[in-house]
């Protein structure tokens, strides 16, 4: 009789979903509800939650997911988790609450749901890390340079909970049952496969024993580039027919979903923000240098049409501001645009292109139109961008690919990320990366130039 083996944390679910109901429920007390009216809104809350939390997949928080990752899942969960309260309110009219009410019990609800989420996630990290505990042992089969990759990160990263036993070379004529021994002898949970090292009779086999065994199985894609691809499985009767590249935004109600994100953006930034910002940097951007107090610059957009991109102006009037990228330490940049740059507040103005549809809040960033040119000539892949909207800010900017190309492989590693996020495009993401934007600029950027 096969034991599933491993330390898991099979109850840890559970038992936050019930320590948030019960937060929820415990709060609700402030409203002086009825008992039938506290049971209405029990079963309201309960079953409004539980579909909530799965479909914005609020508690699929796993060892590797960011912190960035949680803030956003909270900020969507709130979001309709209070649209959900005050459906409530409008559903059973005869239950009366003013909106300070509402929002009071909301503010207590996410604050403790808050710290309860970010201590469980923060105190596992210290479990793994520091005690030793909470881990799964893992194998990996085939030694190439992404199998080892692979083993690095395991070691490296101890928060991660993966301890890794030493990479097992495999070739057509292994001996798979002295495989299939080691993995038992040593209790492993995960298996790690290199689908290049593995003939297909070998990747059946290993499918068998994890199935027989109750071991997780999971294939390291190769260097042919259709494995890196997210592809989408169409039937054409009973023949499956396969897409290299699905974009999430090309859905009606995905665009929809994120033309509204957009625009409530937009709007929030260019009246909470801008209203009275912008008269404030005029002035200060006017006393130092002469030249208007908006930057505009064509830049290539969806489907490769050219709009006009505003900023602050950030620099001096100069004629080769259309051809040449800032630099580290450039002269022409004023010691208001320093500033204006290494907070990204210059890229503020675009919000306006956002509202009018040239932009959206999160996408590949545009480049200039010459280094347009120049990139789709030299880059693989590089017009695959335009296939969504430009961003004001993007995967791969917070991923450490802002600012100056300095090496080709900085345009070739953005290039990726952005084709990245339009294949998994998603609000959530979207969001996360808004929040890591705003983080990243607080913190300070070493290409924020």
């Amino acid at each position: 009789m096969v034991e599933r083996q491993g330390r898991y944390s099979s109850f840890l679910k559970p038992i936050i979903y019930v320590l948030d109901l019960a937060v929820m429920l415990l709060f609700a007390f402030q409203f002086s509800f009825g008992v039938l009216d506290y049971f209405n809104f029990f079963l309201f809350v309960t079953i409004g939650w539980l579909i909530i939390s799965v479909k914005t997949g609020f508690y699929e928080v796993y060892r590797f997911t960011k912190v960035t990752t949680i803030i956003s899942l909270i900020v969507l969960q709130l979001a309709i988790f209070t649209l959900l309260v005050f459906s409530f309110f409008g559903f059973f009219k005869e239950i009366s609450s003013t909106n300070q009410a509402i929002f009071t019990y909301l503010f207590k609800v996410f604050g403790v749901i808050t710290v309860i989420k970010l201590s469980v996630y923060y105190f596992f990290k210290f479990y793994r890390k520091d005690l030793g505990g909470n881990y799964r042992k893992v194998i990996i089969v085939g030694n190439n340079s992404k199998t080892r990759d692979l083993k690095k990160l395991f070691d490296n990263k101890p928060e991660y909970g993966y301890k890794s036993e030493p990479i097992v070379e495999i070739n057509p004529d292994s001996d798979l049952d002295e495989v299939f021994k080691l993995i038992l002898d040593k209790e492993v949970d995960e298996i790690y496969c290199s689908i290049s090292a593995l003939e297909n009779e070998q990747i059946n086999d290993f499918i068998d024993f994890a199935d027989n065994n109750l071991k997780i199985l999971r294939i390291i894609p190769d260097n042919k580039d259709v494995y890196t691809r997210k592809l989408k499985v169409d039937y054409f009767g009973y023949l499956p027919i396969l897409s290299l590249r699905d974009i999430p935004i090309n859905d009606p109600l995905n665009r929809l979903i994120k033309r509204s994100f957009d625009i409530v953006m937009s709007i929030f930034v260019i009246v909470c923000i801008l209203s009275w910002l912008t008269p404030i940097l005029a002035i200060l951007i006017k006393l130092e240098s002469k030249g208007p107090v908006f930057f505009k610059q064509k830049r290539n957009g969806l489907d490769y049409q050219e709009f006009n991109c505003y900023k602050f102006r950030s620099m001096k009037v100069n004629p080769t501001a259309d051809l040449h990228q800032v630099t580290r330490g450039d002269q022409r940049i004023t010691k208001m645009g320093s500033f204006l740059r290494k907070t990204s507040i210059d890229e503020m103005p675009q919000f306006f292109n956002v509202l009018v549809g040239d932009m959206s809040v999160v996408g590949p960033r545009p480049h200039m139109v010459s280094h347009t040119h120049m990139y789709a000539e030299r880059i693989d892949k590089f017009m695959v961008r335009h296939f969504i909207k430009p961003g004001i800010t993007g995967l791969a900017q917070t991923s450490g690919f802002r600012g100056e190309v300095e090496t080709e492989k900085d345009i070739i590693n953005r290039v990726k990320y952005d084709i990245f996020y339009l294949e998994n495009w998603s609000l959530l993401l979207d969001i996360r990366i808004t929040i890591q934007t705003i983080v990243n600029a607080i913190k300070g950027e070493d290409k924020a130039y």
